[in-house]
């Protein structure tokens, strides 16, 4: 049989701001509340608190001793409230349950065991982390199972109904929902070449220090030079 895992708590006086004096003592705010049970504000020691919810997290049942109340109250942690820097607990709220009626919860989802597809360079894709379930309080798992092994290639996935689970929970998704699947890893491309410089087009001058080849034209002004008379005294001297 499980163990019973039992909470103190006692009623609260002190809201709104005021509660940050309880903090400072080390004392947690909490909110019960539930179907047919009117919203209660108590408060619980926060070391105990943490104590407890190692062991019970989200989906095992708590049983709440209220100072004053004859029979402790069967809860879920619903929410907890973080502080934004130091990840302390600011708040919690339990949800009273009736253990003879089936309840909604969200149960992490635990992939176990190995795939070789995946040593080999498969990448492993994993759709959800978590699943809402139904089933009775003492019934809720602390994690749906999913075999890995059962992974063989490229391809391959693992849906709801590959899950280890008991026949007494249902899911709200469907059976056949892909929870993880198998893809080939990406392979990084390779960079494109550095682009080659264009010829210079045809007819265009060339660079500086360049020839011109054979048959090219030649500058106007090599022209002229070649047809401009000869000087008076080079005239003479033909004669």
């Amino acid at each position: 049989m499980a163990e019973k895992i039992t909470l103190k708590a006692q009623k609260r006086t002190l809201l709104g701001r005021k509660i940050k004096q309880l903090r400072d003592k080390g004392i947690l705010p909490v909110n019960l509340y539930g179907k047919k049970i009117k919203s209660q504000s108590l408060q619980v020691n926060g070391k105990e608190f943490s104590k407890v919810f190692d062991k019970a997290g989200e989906t095992n049942v708590i049983y709440l001793e209220i100072e004053g109340s004859k029979e402790p109250r069967p809860v879920l942690v619903s929410n907890i409230h973080l502080h934004p820097v130091s990840d302390l607990n600011l708040h919690v709220d339990f949800r009273q349950v009736d253990l003879t009626q089936k309840v909604k919860a969200n149960v992490p989802v635990l992939l176990q065991g190995e795939s070789t597809a995946v040593t080999e360079g498969a990448v492993l894709v994993q759709q959800f982390n978590e699943l809402e379930v139904e089933a009775l309080p003492t019934s809720i798992p602390e994690s749906i199972i999913f075999d890995l092994s059962q992974l063989k290639k490229v391809g391959d996935s693992l849906k709801i109904s590959d899950a280890k689970a008991n026949k007494d929970i249902s899911f709200e998704l469907e059976s056949d929902t892909t929870i993880a699947l198998l893809q080939e890893a990406k392979q990084e491309e390779e960079p494109a070449p550095a682009p080659v410089e264009e010829e210079a087009a045809e007819g265009e001058a060339p660079a500086e220090g360049e020839t011109k080849e054979e048959g090219e034209a030649k500058p106007e002004a090599d022209k002229k030079a070649e047809g401009e008379a000869k000087p008076e005294a080079d005239k003479k001297e033909e004669k």
